[in-house]
């Protein structure tokens, strides 16, 4: 059996597609388990922070490593 981790932000994005079609067969047939993982659960702050700026500066987000190892 093939096993994926999914880490995301966004779980219930995933709900639809786990449960439809063929990777619902697949499922069924247990050739794939697929575990869908909340990030934010991971998070040690009361805001469930899981991002933060790039230490060199500039635009955009970094993930920190912290909640994803934990993960």
């Amino acid at each position: 059996m093939m096993r994926f981790d999914v880490i995301t932000i966004f779980p219930p994005l995933f709900d639809s597609f786990v449960s439809e079609s063929i990777v619902l067969r697949a499922q069924k047939e247990k050739r794939i388990a697929i575990h869908v993982h909340n990030l934010r659960d991971a998070a040690n702050d009361a805001h469930k922070t899981v991002d933060d700026r790039p230490y060199g500066g500039g635009a955009g987000m970094l993930l920190k490593i912290e909640p994803i190892v934990k993960t």
